[in-house]
Formats: structure tokens, C-alpha cells, sequence
């Protein structure tokens, strides 16, 4: 059905619904504008006025249909609290789209990832709304922009959790523990800072890395210099070259 937004959200399971749905839109136009899938992979539907292509199993594609099943493992572990972060990785890295998530009944910090923006505010459904179309008219035009990618390219997906709530042998349907949790680039990679999406409830961040040179035929008007922060290290992010984080 149409990615529809609440006219409120008044409770955690709206929220939930709400932010599961963005992360199924946000994956779905990724691998799809990156041509990981075939077209019959996916199925039409409308984000407000977006037109998005949403993932779906496919038994002629059987990438896809274990993609909705990680996806459907995502769900157990957000509906859980249990996970903070979800990287899908385009390996030997040469793309990854790192997903954070923060729980709170308190009001999300607007900015969780800052050390710096501590004020708490109240989040209307507008703002919800306006965060949520924002972070994919980026991405859809990100990923337009970017160089191709290999043709041998394999996706993979990491689960990071919070420790002190997550059951030391929990796994979410599909998933395993993982041997090495460290991701290394080829090529220099650069982080991009692409949007959040604040709920009463959750908080849903998106950074890009990628390497750098498949930014270099990207419009320089398309990124904004944002301030300086940390890479994503958490999984173990290579950071051999000096990072360059930018904000779109």
C-alpha cells in the first residue's frame, strides 16, 4: 500500500510502524537505483507525491527474497529496542548505507550523534513528515549521481545492537553472529551525513560512505560542506585515510 503518513502519532506502535516503513523505502531505493536487483524485484507505490520502488520477493530473484527476510529480522530486533545500527554494505566495501536508531519517550535529541545539541524538543507529525520525504529525495538523488558499480558486487547486511538490553544470545530471524565485524575499503572512502528522521518515539539517521572517487562526477551543488564529525566506526569502519565527512 502508499507509504501513508499519520495525522498524529500518539503512540510507540505508530511510530514503530512509521519508521520500519521508512526503512523499508530508504533500502528499497538503494538497491534499486544501484541496480542491484532486476525491475521484477520490485513493486510501485507512492510517498506523498514520490513515486518509490518497494522491495519484494520475487522467486525469480532470489537475492531479493533473502533481502525481505534480513529486513523482516530488522523489524524483530527495532520492535525489540534491541538494535542501533544497520549497515548494508556493498562489499569489498565499496558502498555503505549506515542506519542508525534511538528509542526514547522523552523526545529525541534532534541531533543524537552531536555532542554539542542537547535541546529537547516536541516533534509534530509535520515535522516527521517533512524529514522522512526530505531523506529520500536525497538519496534518490545520490544515488542518480553516483559511478556505477562493479558488476561483480555482493550486498551484505550488519546488525549492531545495544549491549546492556540485548540478550547476550539473541538473533534476529535470518541473522547470525557475525566472525569479523570490521568493514575495509579499497579505495579511500568518504562519509556523507544524508538525514534524520525524528519521531516522538525513535530517531532514524542515514550516512553514506562510499569511495571517494565515485563521488567525483557528482555536482559539487548537490553536497554542502557540513561541520566536521566523527566516521561511522562502529563495525569496525576502516579509517586508514583521513576521513572527509560532508553534509547534503
Amino acid at each position: 500500500s502508499a507509504v501513508v503518513f499519520p495525522k498524529k502519532i500518539a503512540t510507540e506502535q505508530q511510530s514503530l510502524m512509521l519508521v520500519k516503513r521508512l526503512l523499508a523505502v530508504a533500502v528499497s531505493c538503494i538497491t534499486y537505483l544501484r541496480g542491484i536487483f532486476p525491475e521484477s524485484a520490485y513493486g510501485t507505490r507512492y510517498m506523498d507525491d514520490i513515486c518509490v520502488k518497494i522491495l519484494r520477493e520475487d522467486k525469480n530473484c532470489p537475492g531479493s527474497t533473502q533481502l525481505v527476510k534480513w529486513m523482516l529480522g530488522c523489524y524483530d530486533a527495532l520492535q525489540k529496542k534491541y538494535f542501533n545500527n544497520y549497515w548494508l554494505c556493498l562489499q569489498t566495501v565499496t558502498e555503505c548505507y549506515h542506519f542508525k536508531f534511538k528509542y526514547t519517550h522523552n523526545g529525541p535529541l534532534l541531533d543524537f550523534g552531536s555532542k554539542d545539541k542537547k535541546s529537547e524538543s516536541p516533534i509534530s507529525c509535520a515535522d516527521t513528515k517533512k524529514a522522512s520525504i526530505l531523506l529520500i529525495r536525497k538519496i534518490y538523488i545520490l544515488m542518480q549521481n553516483l559511478s556505477p558499480l562493479p558488476s561483480d558486487v555482493c550486498l551484505t547486511m550488519k546488525l549492531l545492537y545495544y549491549d546492556e538490553v540485548t540478550p547476550p544470545d539473541y538473533q534476529p530471524p535470518g541473522f547470525k553472529e557475525a566472525e569479523d565485524r570490521g568493514l575495509l575499503f579499497r579505495e579511500e572512502p568518504m562519509y556523507l551525513n544524508v538525514g534524520e528522521v525524528p519521531t516522538p518515539f525513535h530517531m532514524l539517521k542515514l550516512k553514506i560512505t562510499t569511495e571517494k572517487h565515485r563521488m567525483e562526477n557528482v555536482d559539487k551543488n548537490i553536497l554542502k560542506q557540513g561541520e566536521t564529525a566523527e566516521s561511522p566506526q562502529v563495525g569496525g569502519v576502516s579509517r586508514d585515510n583521513p576521513e572527509e565527512i560532508q553534509d547534503m
